[in-house]
């Protein structure tokens, strides 16, 4: 790759570019733009100057100025790469492109880290040898764009920088030539920013994107996407014989899971066009048309509000084949994935993948994608309380709801019962729709305390029975939600995953993947009270979403229907 650069002085940029939409292209080359002449000025070249003025339309200049010649351009031809020299390289000519990432002065010298997409490399001056390479790097500031012509030779052997994949060479610069300067101050620090990511605003970060994207850790994360992409593209089609094919993006509305983003026909006045939340119909059309297996790197669309896992527009691994057995389509989706995870992070997971109904999950976890990196289960006590004299559950209990508990080990010396009644387990509880949120703390001699109305309902016998269900032991904090069976799965699910986290129970280094089967086809709608379809799933055979997000988050679940 190679940029531009002119051969003669530059003028300095007019305030306003002539045409806007260049004005972004130019600014790499650095322009000159003349000042604007007058309405009735001509220019006069050396042939034209010789010969007599015979133009109406221009009034002759009585002191014509030297003309403005045209200034011609050639190429800054990159010769290497940053990241990429080695001692390997020492003695050669490079010429390198790229920012500024490191700028210091020590004894007489200057230094600085040059930045490309392979990496940095240390480029030194020779203040004697080379005056004006010296002088135009002592100039330079953190992110200009330069371009650098020098010899490659080897660090002395105290300067060695291990921690820098070059850190034992530098290039001795002869030539510096700044492609693009650094007008105003930086809103953040690039090099900087990973170690210091809380300080620095999502709203500043999106505001200057280029800058951002200029951090390591966002260029590894495309990177990281990349190689995903491109392995399960190699996997899909050279091992199983599959097809890549693109489906429309604007097309009708359909039911779905969410609502659609709508565009406006321009050649239909009143009408739409709905950009897809999923390619569902499309490959259903193709299977019925003889495509026995079709795969997509699916851009899909959802007009819902934003969550931790929920965006407007993402993208979707989306695939489809024909008569294919349920345990065929698991092994060819569970062989992609741990091919996916060993290449990409050399992590060996687990074949078969273990396996949950929805059922089972909701019971469980109070969520049909659970976290199972720590072992907080949630717990049905209907059964011990349905004749209890507390009225708060007794009477949910008598009209179809149902009572679960969820068991902190050692939560009562974390959370004392100021904290557990107003501080922010509480102030989650009522987040997640609960009314409020009992609680019982487990006494070294087996007893409990906590809510006095709860606690003086509760005998020894029946204690000893809650307790034991509960697996709890002396020290342990024990959460109750009491409701409907949506309700109190929602209220549950999001303690269990704030308490882990609060409590340090997550092991991030741990991969737990599962399958979640046999989703219902109905569910209940309780603010409506009535049945509905289960639209997140009744039309899918099989969906995965992890493309993006597989490697920013340790666990992830793959939900699976069988129509």
């Amino acid at each position: 790759m190679s940029l531009l650069r002119r051969t003669v002085p530059l003028l300095p940029l007019r305030s306003k570019p002539l045409n806007p939409l260049l004005s972004h292209a130019f600014l790499i080359l650095k322009p000159s733009f003349p000042k604007p002449l007058p309405k009735h000025t001509s220019i006069f070249s050396s042939s034209s100057s010789s010969s007599s003025s015979t133009s109406s339309s221009t009034t002759p200049i009585s002191n014509p100025k030297t003309p403005i010649a045209p200034i011609p351009l050639q190429w800054v031809t990159r010769t290497g790469f940053c990241g990429e020299l080695s001692t390997a390289d020492v003695g050669k000519r490079v010429t390198l492109c790229g920012w500024v990432a490191l700028h210091r002065v020590h004894g007489g010298l200057t230094f600085l880290n040059l930045r490309d997409h392979t990496g940095s490399v240390q480029v030194t001056t020779l203040p004697d040898t080379f005056p004006d390479a010296h002088s135009a790097i002592n100039d330079l500031r953190l992110e200009y764009v330069v371009a650098v012509e020098g010899v490659v030779r080897s660090r002395p052997t105290d300067s060695v920088n291990k921690k820098m994949k070059t850190g034992s060479i530098e290039v001795a610069a002869e030539n510096v030539q700044v492609l693009n300067a650094v007008r105003s101050k930086l809103p953040f620090l690039v090099t900087t920013v990973d170690d210091a990511k809380d300080s620095v605003k999502e709203e500043i970060r999106l505001r200057y994107r280029c800058l951002d994207l200029r951090r390591q850790q966002m260029h590894s994360n495309m990177m990281l996407r990349h190689k995903v992409v491109k392995l399960i593209r190699r996997h899909l089609e050279d091992v199983h014989g599959f097809v890549e094919i693109e489906t429309p993006i604007l097309s009708r509305s359909t039911p779905e899971g969410a609502r659609d983003y709508l565009v406006p026909s321009r050649v239909q006045p009143g009408t739409f066009y709905a950009l897809p939340q999923s390619p569902q119909l499309f490959k259903q059309m193709l299977m019925v048309s003889g495509f026995d297996k079709y795969y997509q790197i699916a851009r899909c669309f959802r007009d819902e509000d934003l969550r931790a896992d929920r965006q407007p527009e993402f993208t979707q691994l989306d695939m489809e084949l024909a008569f294919t057995p349920l345990e065929e389509m698991l092994k060819l989706n569970e062989d992609l994935i741990r091919k996916v995870f060993l290449e990409i992070k050399g992590v060996h997971l687990p074949n078969p993948f273990p396996r949950l109904t929805y059922a089972e999950a909701m019971s469980r976890y109070g969520s049909d994608r659970p976290d199972i990196r720590f072992d907080l289960e949630l717990k049905d006590v209907s059964d011990i309380f349905s004749d209890s004299p507390f009225r708060v559950f007794a009477d949910t209990l008598q009209s179809g709801g149902v009572l679960k508990v969820l068991c902190v080990p050692s939560g009562a010396k974390s959370y004392s019962n100021t904290a557990l009644k107003k501080g922010d387990l509480y102030n989650e509880a009522i987040k997640s729709g609960a009314k409020g949120l009992p609680f019982l703390k487990v006494l070294n001699d087996g007893g409990v305390e906590g809510i006095p109305a709860l606690v003086s309902t509760m005998d020894p016998t029946n204690t000893e029975q809650f307790l034991s269900r509960c697996s709890a032991r002396p020290g342990d904090l024990i959460l109750f939600a009491v409701g409907h069976h949506s309700s109190v799965n929602k209220t549950l699910d999001r303690l269990r995953v704030y308490l882990a986290h609060e409590l340090g129970l997550v092991d991030d280094s741990r991969h737990s993947i599962l399958w979640v089967t046999d989703f219902p086809m109905f569910e209940w709608n309780d603010s409506e009270q009535r049945l509905e379809v289960f639209l997140l799933f009744v039309f899918h055979l099989l969906q995965f979403n992890y493309v993006i997000h597989v490697f920013s988050h340790y666990k992830f679940v793959l939900t699976l229907i069988h129509n």
